[in-house]
């Protein structure tokens, strides 16, 4: 006799329940900026220790004098992203005239009490450590740059006036980087600038006009300064003078050149024998195209390329939900990052003058790889900021 079982119902979950479940699960950040930043300290950390060695031997009778320390700079970078991460970038916003009051008083600082290191004066000494001003002066103008745009946007696109005002920032900033003297980080400033101006709506005339006011300044400084003019003559024809003024360009070239495809292998560059001035910190690229050859300078621009794509991509998807300052930001450090890197790499390969500018998170340099690390924390918190405006979004709409 079959025993009928009564149906048991049970009762409907709400669906926003399941939703809110879900929202917990999806990842709120882009692992791949960690990823892109992780491979480039350890390439760097690498590269570091194989450039540095024989200069470490020669000045502190320690060959991995120069390793050591930038070990301790990347430990740094980590600890002081690990506490930048938990600001929200509303508090970016609102302290960026402070941030930019702080970038003048560093550059007002070093010409006081700065350390000069090859005729420049671009250092201030705090124990052990040197901390080069120019750096933060960038991050920190870039967050004003971005949080006027947001003010005034409408102004900027408008009439001259609102486009003129940041320029004049950018005026005396670049005056008193020019003291020390320091025009690589100048251009690299004034190049970003530009673009952010152009990307936020700025009329194509006035961007004409103040390009051409730019280059035409950069000419004049370079025309009436000697040693600027030595360093672009030698440039167009390092072979001229191979042992005076074009010796470091000479030396690069051939760094690259013994490199061909596939590289000596790691460790047995010969430029770095004392051959090649600077070699673990302006000119590294040219011990990874000794070393890595050609494969390993496109792995390591592939890097490069990827981090700056995905800043800008970053910052279009700002913009689309109506964060400007995250979007502009996210824009600036886009630009920022794939100018430097090119200028750098220009400079080592003999297609720009030389500059005296860091490649971003491989070469030597503390001040460099902090203000670095922040700028890519940046744009984790931009990222992380957008996600959780999605999910948010989402759990309200299940809600209803």
């Amino acid at each position: 006799m079959a025993i009928s079982m009564p149906s048991i119902r049970l009762p409907e979950l709400p669906s926003w329940l399941f939703e809110s479940q879900t929202a917990k699960n999806q990842v709120t950040f882009d692992r791949g900026f960690i990823v892109i930043a992780m491979s480039m300290y350890l390439i760097g950390l690498i590269m570091v220790a194989s450039s540095s060695m024989p200069i470490g031997e020669k000045l502190f009778n320690n060959p991995f004098h120069f390793v050591i320390r930038h070990a301790i700079y990347i430990v740094m970078s980590l600890f002081i992203a690990a506490i930048a991460l938990r600001i929200e970038m509303h508090h970016w916003q609102k302290s960026s005239w402070v941030l930019l009051l702080l970038a003048m008083f560093l550059l007002v600082a070093v010409l006081i009490v700065g350390r000069t290191v090859n005729g420049s004066t671009r250092w201030i000494m705090v124990g052990p450590i040197n901390i080069q001003a120019a750096e933060p002066a960038k991050l920190f103008f870039f967050c004003y740059l971005s949080a006027y745009l947001v003010r005034r946007r409408d102004e900027v696109r408008e009439n001259f006036k609102g486009f003129f005002k940041p320029l004049l920032v950018l005026f005396l900033l670049a005056f008193l980087l020019l003291l020390e003297p320091d025009l690589g980080t100048v251009i690299v400033m004034a190049a970003t600038a530009l673009g952010l101006l152009f990307l936020a709506g700025a009329k194509l005339w006035q961007f004409i006009a103040i390009v051409a006011a730019v280059l035409s300044a950069i000419v004049m400084l370079i025309v009436f300064e000697p040693y600027r003019l030595a360093r672009l003559l030698s440039f167009l024809n390092p072979w001229a003078d191979e042992f005076g003024t074009g010796y470091q360009l000479t030396q690069s070239l051939m760094a690259y050149s013994r490199g061909e495809f596939f590289g000596q292998g790691l460790g047995n560059s010969v430029q770095k024998l004392d051959y090649l001035p600077e070699a673990h910190t302006d000119f590294v690229m040219a011990v990874v195209g000794e070393e890595f050859g050609f494969i390993g300078i496109v792995i390591l621009l592939g890097l490069c390329l990827t981090l700056v794509i995905k800043a800008l991509l970053l910052g279009r998807r700002a913009l689309e939900k109506e964060k400007y300052f995250e979007g502009f930001f996210a824009y600036s450090i886009g630009i920022w990052m794939s100018f430097q890197t090119a200028v750098n790499v220009g400079a080592s390969a003999g297609v720009l003058p030389t500059k005296g500018l860091t490649m971003p998170l491989i070469s030597y340099g503390g001040s460099s790889m902090i203000v670095m690390t922040l700028a890519i924390v940046v744009l984790i918190r931009i990222d992380h900021e957008l996600r959780l405006q999605s999910i948010q979004a989402t759990s309200k709409g299940g809600r209803k």
